[in-house]
């Protein structure tokens, strides 16, 4: 029997190539966005093109607000920053408070139901924007309460993994491994502000993560960005 996986798919680089990741070790993906009424919310129709490239054996999307929490320039109506450097380090006010703890309960509930012990994030402690959920102890702590906090686990059944093949990689890496892997990145947003018609805005630090790494990486950029982004 073919070995089941959850994938939190949101659209972007990161996730996709995860997802590509976890097919390539032989799992079955079954993947997971939550449109939990972000800002970007284009990126989930990406995550359907992408599901769909990469032949999941299931794709799911749920729905909740975390808009009624706010907090956050992706969730309320607070400016998304662009072309900032955030040099103090700061957790910047594109955090979503808790997101990862909850997508990623999401996902535990997800994977007990399909019989899935393997999770996979793209999480990432390299070209990332400091976001404390992202960190190898959240990963691990929350591995941990995974297999407390579960039916399955508790009755034997199995023991809850997280995988976070990305976490150690610079955005350059993850693109040419998502190249190696067949992703088709034009699929793929990574924008925290894009349009209407779902082009990147370039200038917000999701965006100049991206055009960085395809930079390094020395590979054609395939984003559609608004107007006068060069």
């Amino acid at each position: 029997m073919i070995p089941r996986a959850v994938v939190l798919l949101s659209g972007g680089l990161d996730s996709a190539t995860t997802a590509a990741v976890a097919r390539s070790q032989g799992f079955a993906v079954f993947a997971l966005s939550v449109d939990y009424g972000q800002r970007h919310q284009v990126e989930l129709e990406r995550a359907a093109a992408v599901a769909h490239q990469l032949t999941v054996a299931e794709h799911r999307t749920v729905r909740m607000d975390l808009r009624a929490v706010g907090g956050s320039a992706l969730t309320a109506d607070i400016p998304v920053p662009k072309d900032v450097t955030n040099n103090d380090q700061t957790v910047p006010i594109t955090y979503v408070p808790a997101r990862n703890t909850i997508l990623l309960g999401l996902a535990l509930g997800y994977a007990e139901i399909v019989g899935a012990f393997d999770l996979f994030i793209g999480a990432n402690v390299l070209d990332y924007s400091g976001y404390p959920d992202c960190r190898p102890a959240f990963l691990t702590a929350f591995e941990n309460l995974a297999n407390l906090a579960t039916k399955a686990a508790i009755e034997g059944q199995g023991r809850y993994r997280i995988h976070a093949p990305l976490l150690q990689m610079t955005k350059a890496e993850i693109i040419r491994e998502a190249v190696r892997l067949g992703v088709d990145l034009g699929l793929t947003l990574s924008c925290y502000d894009p349009d209407a018609a779902g082009r990147s805005c370039g200038h917000c630090d999701s965006c100049r993560l991206r055009r960085k790494g395809f930079a390094e990486a020395a590979i054609p950029d395939p984003t559609v960005y608004q107007t006068g982004v060069v």
